[in-house]
């Protein structure tokens, strides 16, 4: 087990399943697309363990509170870090969170994007510390989201080489 999903098990954290869109949705992209050291990482939102996209919906600071708002960005952490695993194989490669930009479906006057994409960016330093968590980040608040999800996050991570890959 790599640190990482060590510290995850340790918190009682569970990665989920592969997003099961809803019904009719296609999405003919890459959630994590790998380019040399660099994966690149799709906008995700909020997931249950089963893959299916997490409850409560809504527009932070109307149907969400700021707490929910957090917890949300928080399940799209864990999201984002089950697609990761999925391309890479092991989170242990993740050399260094490079940049991630956050987006909160917000009410009208709802401010305060930075304090719910905090709940992302708290459990990356938690689980890779400071050197290796530290990132780049912007909050901005939309207008609508897909599926109306309260939070999507996208992001960049550079990689270790694999192990047995050749350097360069």
């Amino acid at each position: 087990m790599s640190v990482v999903e060590a510290k995850l098990a340790a918190l009682g954290l569970v990665l989920p399943a592969p997003l099961k869109p809803p019904a009719g949705v296609v999405l003919p992209f890459q959630f994590v697309r790998i380019v040399g050291t660099r994966a690149f990482i799709s906008g995700h939102g909020p997931q249950n363990a089963d893959g299916s996209i997490a409850q409560p919906l809504g527009k932070v600071g109307r149907e969400l509170s700021l707490e929910q708002g957090h917890a949300a960005a928080r399940l799209t952490g864990l999201s984002i870090l089950a697609s990761l695993k999925r391309a890479i194989g092991d989170l242990d490669r993740i050399a260094s969170w490079c940049r991630v930009f956050g987006m909160v479906n917000s009410a009208a006057g709802f401010n305060r994007q930075p304090s719910v994409i905090n709940g992302f960016s708290e459990l990356i330093l938690e689980l890779f510390g400071p050197t290796v968590g530290a990132h780049a980040r912007s909050a901005v608040g939309l207008y609508e989201l897909p599926f109306d999800i309260p939070v999507e996050i996208e992001g960049e991570v550079e990689l270790t080489a694999a192990v047995g890959a050749p350097a360069g």
